[in-house]
């Protein structure tokens, strides 16, 4: 056990920790030559076009220092926002972080965030300068950042290039030195981590894992805490590129378990296994059930494929375990699944791998949070639809959530930045300035109004520079309203929304114009209004595509004129009780692109 060491990686998304991840394991011959390509541990096609991880993933590597052999588990953990607990679980099952930061940005957001959770589990911390062979590298400056935050020496910084392999064997040697080995009793009850899980279609959930306490051997029957479901171990072993099978695991190893599961459902991140013979005491703390923050409706485009869309998420949940959802129905769009996403990126993702990998076209609704409603009757509904809202008469309070936001940029964009919280009801806690230039926000925020586009609004002030992270802080009490939008005086339940009642104005009116655009022309005239309950505050007309049917009266008398004009106008009410308006698929992206 003393010669384990377990570390990952924190870092900002883009400061290169991925490629100084293959550095190390080109340097300790984890992979060979002929198996090398950039960016091994990224092994998703949308991984390596937005150049970002979305997937943590777990490699051992062997070290040989001093006539020593090394056992080295490198734990990768995403870098954005989105992906935090992944990086929580990880981060549980490791002693020491190497903390990477780009020498020509500096310090952001995400690095604090992941940081401060890397110190609170007491992880080892180990500064890496990374990409120094840019020529806009500014090591001082940056050396300067990070003496600040974490109060080390100015020799603890490790100056490294992740393409050039600069400073790698100096990374190396501080892991074996500094990080400490993983303390625990190999004759102690087994108490084991699930830090990740990822499906196989032919040998079903295979769970990654770290040993906390305890031995376990092939074939032993073991118990998942959380659900208290019981398996047999069909194999375990440790990650090399392939996964290495093993006769036993004890306590410090970091590896994996397939035990023939089928349903996601029983493999829970942060869960304990344990014997069922001998069990431990309490499972490993810090386990919780994944919160979703932002849900939105995913529906088919084609509503025959329907049972497909239901497989197609079944599957994905299996590998993106913080993916919920349950089956809805709108009058609009037809049966689909409400679906519950940690961030707008992650719903991207989704959305992204339901195209390519089940080759799924859907449409996705509005992106709103979930409220708490208090009635009248003294009941508190979760409500997380707006079409789930009690009538407006029946309901005493609504609570929504708030954040707690943290914007760090470049002093120059401050005023703009400001004003784009102001916007978004944002109430400023705290302003540091970390150095000369650079600038760190704190903000309270409601969390409905950063699912929209505050995000790209956010980087197109800051040319890119600001960066941001947030973390929920709790509900608090909102004067907010269901806004309709009617066709014809009809609901269509897919447009609607929940918003705070100062922007529900100005966002109706906004809507109505936007649809009078796409909605086609009908034979009748089509009203557009917003409402708020019974009250209309906004309103466009899509007028008649008109026939003149006067036009063969050549003179004569009016009446005649009239007589056609009637028959007209009678045929045109009949057709508008019968008739009915379709709404186009842009019409309900457009919603989401107001801006």
């Amino acid at each position: 056990m003393n010669n384990i060491r377990n570390f990952c990686i924190i870092a900002h998304i883009d400061h290169g920790k991925s490629t100084l991840a293959d550095r190390l394991l080109e340097m300790t011959e984890t992979v060979s030559h002929r198996d090398m390509k950039q960016q091994v541990l990224d092994d998703m096609d949308l991984e390596k076009e937005r150049g970002i991880t979305i997937k943590s993933h777990a490699i051992q590597m062997n070290y040989l220092q001093d006539g020593q052999n090394y056992i080295l588990n490198l734990i990768d953990t995403p870098g954005h926002v989105d992906f935090s607990y992944e990086v929580s679980r990880s981060i549980a099952a490791c002693e020491g972080a190497l903390l990477i930061i780009d020498s020509t940005q500096g310090i952001q957001a995400q690095t604090i965030s992941n940081l401060y959770l890397a110190l609170e589990h007491d992880l080892e911390i180990i500064p890496v300068l990374n990409k120094m062979d840019l020529p806009n590298a500014m090591p001082e400056v940056v050396e300067d950042q990070i003496i600040d935050l974490l109060g080390c020496e100015r020799e603890d910084i490790i100056r490294a290039s992740g393409k050039t392999g600069e400073g790698v064997a100096e990374i190396l040697n501080r892991i074996v030195k500094d990080v400490p080995a993983p303390v625990g009793d190999p004759d102690a009850p087994l108490q084991c981590l699930i830090f990740d899980s990822v499906f196989n279609s032919f040998r079903g959930v295979i769970a990654l894992l770290k040993v906390t306490n305890g031995t376990f051997r092939t074939n032993d029957l073991v118990k998942f805490v959380a659900t208290g479901k019981q398996y047999q171990a069909d194999e375990i072993g440790v990650l090399k590129m392939k996964m290495d099978p093993r006769k036993e695991l004890s306590a410090g190893d970091v590896g994996y378990i397939i035990s023939g599961i089928k349903t996601a459902r029983e493999v829970k991140v942060g869960d304990t296994i344990t014997h069922v013979k001998n069990p431990c005491e309490k499972a490993i703390e810090g386990f919780e059930e994944v919160k979703p923050m932002v849900f939105a409706g995913i529906y088919p485009i084609d509503t025959d494929d329907y049972e497909d869309l239901r497989a197609a998420m079944e599957k994905l949940q299996l590998n993106d375990a913080s993916l919920t959802f349950q089956p809805e129905s709108s009058a609009a769009l037809g049966f689909g699944f409400r679906c519950g996403f940690l961030g707008l990126l992650h719903m991207e993702i989704v959305q992204e791998r339901l195209d390519r990998e089940f080759d799924m076209n859907v449409i996705t609704t509005v992106p709103n949070v979930s409220y708490h409603v208090h009635t009248k009757a003294g009941e508190v509904l979760d409500v997380y639809n707006p079409s789930g809202m009690p009538e407006s008469t029946l309901i005493e309070d609504i609570e929504e959530p708030f954040i707690r936001a943290q914007v760090i940029s470049k002093s120059d964009f401050i005023g703009p930045i400001m004003t784009l919280c102001l916007e978004k009801r944002g109430i400023l806690k705290k302003q540091d300035y970390l150095t000369a230039d650079r600038v760190e926000l704190t903000y309270d925020m409601p969390l409905g109004e950063i699912v929209f586009d505050f995000y790209d609004k956010l980087k197109s002030i800051s040319k890119g520079y600001a960066s941001f992270d947030y973390h929920i802080t709790g509900y608090r009490s909102a004067k907010l309203i269901k806004l309709d939008i009617l066709l014809n005086g009809e609901p269509v339940d897919a447009l609607s929304t929940l918003i705070h009642f100062d922007n529900a104005y100005n966002f109706g009116r906004r809507i109505c114009e936007k649809l009078k655009e796409l909605i086609p022309r009908q034979q009748f005239d089509v009203a557009i209004q917003a409402a708020i309950g019974a009250k209309i505050i906004a309103r466009e007309t899509v007028k008649a595509v008109r026939k003149d049917v006067t036009a063969k009266c050549y003179g004569g008398d009016i009446s005649r004129k009239r007589k056609l004009l009637e028959k007209q106008k009678k045929g045109k009410k009949r057709m508008k009780q019968v008739g009915n308006v379709e709404v186009p698929q842009k019409a309900f992206l457009a919603v989401l692109k107001l801006d």
